[in-house]
């Protein structure tokens, strides 16, 4: 049978694509009627049967006979001679159906069958993955590490998928062998030429967001909201809940007895220190509640501007700032507001910047860094404290309080 070696390598697109009958048969249908309007100019009057299960397949052209020197459509038309060559009896004006063999169409037509074949078959696959992966962006999703290259990670899932995971989407503490099972969220799916690329994040306050979902079974269950999530990727993060139940304590529940529910999650995003807090619509007690740990005097608020003014012990200020001011940017994008920090009795103190004659800038920059940017603010720390805390030589730091004692005493 001339059909069965084409038909067969089509199972084998089936089998190996999981391509369902009815999909695979359309396909075979559109790269044959392809085929057909080229050799012939027209497909119109061409019946296609397929039976890919039992690989047999048959294709019907279709002609009305015509008396002979009549024809003016070899492909529509048949001449009443070469009609009785199939059947004796045709006489004109009845339809002929004849058999046409895929060898007839030539090596080359047969070699283009098989190319559009695999060409129509990826199209279908890479329009199925597109689909499946559309419909999980936001969602965590776990694939295993395949390669490791300089800007990416790639990673296959169970069903061969490639994902890559940008060096820019990866906590910076995060480390791959091959092998190794990798989650994160789906964050984009696009066509690049005809191959879909798929990007995953672990970067994302998603990712957390969706962390909460999995590894908290309230927040599963819709008892706690999470309203929103920011962070600094490796480093800090800021989680605002809220409970429908005034019986549930969202920030309880979620941290567990002795971090317990949280540890998992923390661990997951390599010791990202994740602070929950109780959402309100007071925006004064939410900027207090953000700025934790650090406790605030008062908050100052100008709603046009979105700015809030915080007034906290000098003792306390740091504490609010954050290491490398981490803690303060994440309360700042938690609540929406920019936060200026003064300390009280700041009336008293002088900044920093006012003694760049006496001390280099790079020092005053190290000390701000900290959240240390007034004379007070670095008197009243232990000298032991200010070497742990910035970079600084301990002789520089010495000197420096010398020059801001000096200050006072005069």
């Amino acid at each position: 049978m001339e059909n069965l070696d084409l038909i067969e390598s089509f199972s084998e697109f089936k089998d190996d694509k999981l391509i369902d009958r009815v999909t695979l048969m359309a396909i075979l249908e559109e790269v044959f009627r392809n085929a057909l309007k080229k050799k012939f100019g027209s497909d119109d009057n061409f019946d296609i049967i397929i039976n890919p299960d039992k690989g047999d397949m048959e294709i019907w052209r279709n002609r009305i006979v015509v008396a002979d020197g009549e024809v003016e459509d070899p492909n529509q038309e048949i001449s009443l001679t070469d009609a009785r060559k199939i059947e004796p009896d045709f006489e004109v004006g009845e339809d002929v159906s004849e058999e046409v063999k895929i060898v007839d169409l030539g090596r080359r037509a047969i070699l283009s069958l098989r190319q559009n074949l695999i060409s129509k078959i990826h199209e279908h696959d890479n329009s199925n993955t597109l689909k499946q992966f559309s419909d999980l962006i936001g969602e965590i999703y776990t694939a295993e590490v395949h390669h490791i290259r300089h800007r990416m990670v790639i990673m296959l899932d169970d069903e061969g998928n490639e994902i890559v995971l940008p060096k820019e989407k990866q906590i910076p503490s995060d480390f791959f062998r091959k092998g190794d099972s990798v989650r994160g969220i789906i964050e984009s799916v696009e066509l690049k030429g005809n191959k879909p690329s798929i990007v995953m994040s672990r970067t994302s306050p998603k990712f957390l967001e969706k962390l909460f979902e999995q590894e908290i079974p309230e927040v599963f269950d819709g008892l706690i909201n999470v309203k929103k999530v920011v962070r600094i990727p490796g480093e800090k993060a800021k989680v605002a809940v809220d409970s429908y139940d005034d019986r549930i304590d969202p920030v309880g529940a979620c941290v567990g007895m002795k971090g317990s529910r949280i540890h998992g999650i923390v661990r997951e995003l390599g010791n990202e220190n994740i602070d929950v807090i109780n959402f309100t619509n007071n925006i004064q007690l939410f900027i207090t509640r953000a700025l934790s740990p650090a406790k605030v005097t008062s908050v100052k608020l100008n709603e046009q501007t979105k700015r809030a003014e915080v007034v906290l012990r000098p003792e306390e200020v740091s504490k609010a700032i954050g290491r490398s001011g981490h803690n303060i940017r994440l309360a700042g994008l938690l609540t929406g507001y920019e936060i200026d920090v003064y300390r009280e009795g700041a009336e008293e103190d002088v900044e920093l910047a006012e003694f760049s004659d006496e001390i280099d800038s790079w020092i005053i920059d190290e000390f701000k860094k900290v959240g240390l940017d007034t004379a007070k603010s670095i008197l009243e720390q232990d000298v032991e404290d200010l070497v742990k805390r910035t970079d600084l030589e301990e002789e520089t730091i010495k000197e420096v309080v010398r020059i801001l004692r000096e200050e006072f005493e005069e």
